[in-house]
């Protein structure tokens, strides 16, 4: 059977890079799974992004359908025959929904029981004829958010510009939102042009005549080599964060590398600013010395050519000046404030409408982890640690730099506390009772950040759990779940001979002195021993723990853990 290669591009305006990968994996599966479905053979199916286009090449593609050779079986003979000899309603029946008629019925016998069974022959139809099918396919794609725009009712990611959709040259009719199907691409948006794709297999090709390098793992590549480059080029360490490496990949058609600098004096700026000032608003990798120490240097990624990286390199280092004149003014600000005046502010700051302030939370999580430590056994001097960490938690909230970068919570907490004297072990315990903050973090090292970390995130969970919160599905707006795992994670690291169900005990009774529950105090407890119980069963069947013994485990409750 003769084959061809099948291309479909969607030409979209540019689309958030967060959502490229999902789009573009689905709708490779898609374009998959239609074939599939159709009983279409093909060999591969490979895809392509940029914040321009999605693209799926599928290779050998069938030019027609396979034919279907296949048995059906219908009633038993007593059923399909009547006392005559007739044919009865139900074999008629059967044979008109299978497209035959009944003199096309043979009996065949099963366990001891003869059945009516036909014969089908189902011939394939043409590839051509059923691929306009993939508009449908296009239009029904999903996205975490949609637009629409002129008068079309269409909802898509961004606005649709072109469409190429092609079986070996010949292009496949349909139009979305008064837009044709075509051969014909768009290159890069300022150093390429229009262009016709002369087959398939020549895609990528024709496209990288226009400067755009449509593999979304080439151009990932070509940005790690070029970056390599400059880090030999300079003697320079250039760390690459993968999220961030993942985000510039799909911002960028034909990607460029350059540095630029930034005075030291921006420096005397705890580098963790500096760097989350680089990172999450100009997408800049920051610049280390082979010691590792913070240079005043950046990287940044370019959509385009070398042309004029001179000028490219100074407009950046214009706009990451801006930015971090802003941080250094935060950060002079923030030692202006007291902890005593941040802790009065929290009074005003609501956690969460009907769970109250961040700093009624504070307490309650002062009073939790109190009591933790008293069942512990910790000794005094790490006891009051423990009490003052869990009472100034929360200060650098109202801080101007987490006000501007919220993920330095914690992290400039502890630069604040030291600043204003607190003790090194209650500042390094408020960074770490956000630990872990995701499931490659490591929990808390000391014995204060482990106590605090889990007596805050215990309050979370039951607080929400009180109110009704409890997550469902993929839904987990709170990330209860991801905490959860954290104070298991915790209490195992530590060893802690802790009973997990006297623990969440503890948190509920003080969340039901709040005034908070909404359903009656056994009820959420049970939720929440449930809740807790899967959490181990999840981490125990990452370890490949056999799940007749996880049962046995988790039947017995939830004491040490």
């Amino acid at each position: 059977m003769s084959k061809r290669n099948l291309l479909i591009e969607i030409g979209l305006e540019e689309m958030p890079a967060r959502f490229i990968d999902d789009s573009i994996n689905q709708l490779a599966s898609k374009v998959e799974s239609l074939l599939t479905n159709q009983k279409i053979a093909f060999n591969e199916v490979q895809s392509f992004a940029t914040p321009r286009r999605l693209a799926v090449l599928v290779t050998d593609v069938a030019e027609r359908q396979e034919d279907i050779h296949e048995e059906a079986k219908g009633p038993a003979r007593k059923i399909a025959l009547g006392q005559d000899g007739s044919w009865s309603k139900a074999a008629q029946g059967f044979t008109r929904g299978q497209g035959m008629t009944v003199d096309d019925i043979y009996f065949k016998e099963i366990n001891g029981v003869e059945y009516a069974h036909v014969k089908k022959f189902i011939e394939g139809q043409e590839t051509a004829v059923l691929l306009p099918e993939l508009k449908g396919l296009i239009t029904g794609l999903t996205f975490p958010k949609n637009m629409r725009w002129a008068n079309e009712e269409l909802r898509y990611i961004r606005p649709i510009k072109w469409i190429v959709a092609m079986f070996g040259k010949e292009v496949i009719p349909f139009s979305i939102t008064g837009v044709a199907a075509s051969n014909h691409s768009k290159g890069h948006r300022f150093l390429g042009s229009e262009v016709a794709i002369s087959a398939p297999e020549n895609y990528q090709d024709e496209l990288l005549d226009q400067f755009v390098i449509v593999d979304t793992e080439k151009r990932k590549q070509a940005i790690l080599s070029q970056i390599e480059n400059i880090e030999d080029d300079n003697g320079w360490v250039i760390p690459v964060d993968e999220d961030l490496l993942d985000e510039v990949k799909n911002l960028v058609e034909y990607p460029t590398a350059l540095y630029g600098k930034f005075e030291e004096e921006f420096l005397e700026i705890p580098e963790e600013v500096l760097i989350t000032s680089m990172k999450e608003h100009q997408r800049y990798f920051p610049v280390k010395s082979k010691d590792g120490h913070l240079l005043p240097y950046f990287v940044t990624v370019r959509n385009g050519d070398h042309q004029n990286l001179e000028k490219v390199a100074r407009g950046n280092e214009k706009v990451l000046r801006a930015r971090l004149a802003d941080a250094a003014f935060f950060y002079k600000e923030d030692q202006k404030v007291t902890i005593e005046n941040a802790l009065a502010k929290l009074k005003n700051v609501v956690y969460h409408e009907e769970i109250g302030t961040v700093a009624e939370k504070t307490v309650r999580v002062q009073r939790l982890a109190s009591l933790i430590s008293e069942r512990l056994g910790l000794d005094a001097e790490t006891d009051t640690a423990i009490n003052r960490t869990a009472e100034i938690s929360k200060f650098d909230l109202v801080s101007q730099m987490v006000y501007e970068f919220p993920e330095l919570q914690g992290i400039m907490g502890e630069k604040y506390a030291l600043q204003k004297g607190e003790s090194p072990i209650v500042a390094k315990a408020i960074n770490e009772h956000y630990m872990p903050r995701n499931a490659e973090d490591s929990t808390p090292e000391s014995d204060t950040g482990a106590v605090v970390s889990i007596a805050e995130k215990l309050d979370t969970i039951c607080s929400f759990f009180a109110i009704g919160v409890v997550p469902s599905g993929s839904q987990d707006p709170y990330a209860l779940r991801r905490q959860a795992t954290g104070i298991v994670q915790t209490l195992i690291n530590k060893q802690w001979s802790l009973s997990l169900e006297l623990l969440i005990g503890l948190s509920l009774d003080l969340v039901d002195e709040s005034g908070i529950l909404k359903r009656s105090n056994k009820e959420v407890y049970e939720d929440l021993t449930h809740f807790f119980g899967l959490r181990i069963k999840h981490l125990l069947q990452e370890h490949g723990i056999r799940y007749d013994l996880i049962d046995a485990i988790i039947g017995g409750g939830l004491r040490n853990i």
